[in-house]
């Protein structure tokens, strides 16, 4: 219970620790905009390495579901299987 408490505190002090990184947004556009308009291909690649980084977490939350579902079922029916 204790191990709980400790990651919750550490995620809730992580997320207030956390700098001020937005200003940047627009200077990225702005430069990905300009690039695309003088014939460059930057802006495509900036849009296909953002789909990656959004790809990543979902595949490991959903790996780790998974696994979690699949561990829970076969505990289920080894139960099951125990009974008389």
């Amino acid at each position: 219970m204790t191990r709980y408490v400790f990651i919750l505190f550490l995620g809730f002090g992580t997320m207030l620790y956390a700098p001020d990184v937005q200003a940047q947004c627009p200077m990225c556009k702005m430069s990905a905009e300009s690039n695309l308009k003088n014939g460059g291909t930057a802006g495509k690649g900036l849009n296909t390495g953002i789909l990656y980084m959004l790809a990543l977490p979902y595949t490991l939350v959903g790996t780790i579901g998974f696994i979690w579902w699949h561990n829970n079922r076969r505990r289920e029916e080894d139960e099951v299987d125990v009974l008389p």
